[in-house]
């Protein structure tokens, strides 16, 4: 049995298929964690997830914010962005069966040792409380009232946390922290500006995973949604950048699918990509 950790797709269905027969994947035997944005700006967001429903608990997915956007779309809450290619999927005869499989899906998992989220964990949470703050939006996306939650998910305030916050504002927060943020103060202030690397911060600003004191600090956590992290994750090699694993590399924009194979000992993995020719320039 062989355990995969595989960052962004992105509607990138061929290197997708590419990278699970250079892993030689199995669904009977192995098992793919993806660290969410399954959809969105790549050629074949559709074929990405009817491909990944169909491999059934040997596919755990996050969930990223392209998902939720994608949600928000279909339920007359977004209009979609002029680089946005969703609207197979909404326009498939199979397209509400997948949505519904979508919602589902997701926002936070602690498995092998390892936290995994899309985007970042505010520097005051421990991975107890990570999970349950996930559970929290996991539930509001089951729930009957899902346009009511995903008309509330949208916009970049309250900045920071609060234990007292109650409500929409209370999930938004946690869906911008588990889906979107790259960097925040250190008392977990959080900015959606900056999306470039590391050196890009603002002033008074770090990037999430080099807050000093973070409470998750001690648990390796597996994350996406950063592909200009570039640099960084290429330094780091096979080792972990301040004990968190990068898994975007940019697939979307020309660059690389990756995975990482788990080893046996905690923390431990080994990178494997393949290139994508997907040459979308960003936006």
């Amino acid at each position: 049995m062989a355990l995969y950790l595989i960052g962004d797709l992105q509607g990138c269905f061929d290197p997708l298929q590419r990278l699970l027969r250079k892993l030689d994947f199995s669904a009977s035997r192995d098992t793919l964690y993806v660290l969410g944005d399954l959809v969105n700006r790549g050629p074949d967001s559709l074929a990405v997830l009817r491909s990944l429903e169909k491999l059934g608990d040997a596919a755990q997915c996050l969930l990223g914010n392209h998902d939720l956007n994608l949600l928000g779309i279909r339920h007359g809450l977004r209009k979609p962005h002029r680089g946005d290619t969703v609207q197979q999927v909404l326009d498939a005869p199979d397209g509400e069966a997948l949505l519904d499989w979508l919602r589902h899906r997701r926002m936070a998992m602690f498995e092998h040792g390892w936290l995994m989220v899309h985007a970042g964990v505010l520097p005051g949470w421990s991975v107890a409380q990570t999970l349950a703050l996930a559970g929290e939006v996991e539930r509001a996306l089951r729930g009957p009232d899902l346009a009511g939650f995903l008309r509330g998910m949208y916009g970049n305030t309250p900045e920071r946390w609060d234990d007292t916050l109650q409500g929409a504002e209370r999930l938004r927060v946690v869906v911008n922290a588990l889906t979107r943020m790259r960097f925040c103060t250190a008392d977990g202030a959080m900015e959606f500006a900056s999306s470039g690397g590391t050196q890009t911060a603002l002033p008074g600003y770090l990037p999430w995973f080099d807050v000093p004191g973070r409470a998750s600090a001690a648990t390796p956590v597996a994350f996406g949604h950063w592909s200009t992290l570039g640099a960084d994750t290429a330094a780091a090699g096979d080792g972990l950048l301040s004990n968190t694993l990068p898994l975007d590399t940019g697939c979307v924009w020309g660059g690389c699918l990756t995975a990482a194979r788990l080893g046996q000992t905690p923390g431990a993995f080994e990178r494997v990509s393949v290139r994508c020719e997907q040459a979308q320039a960003p936006g």
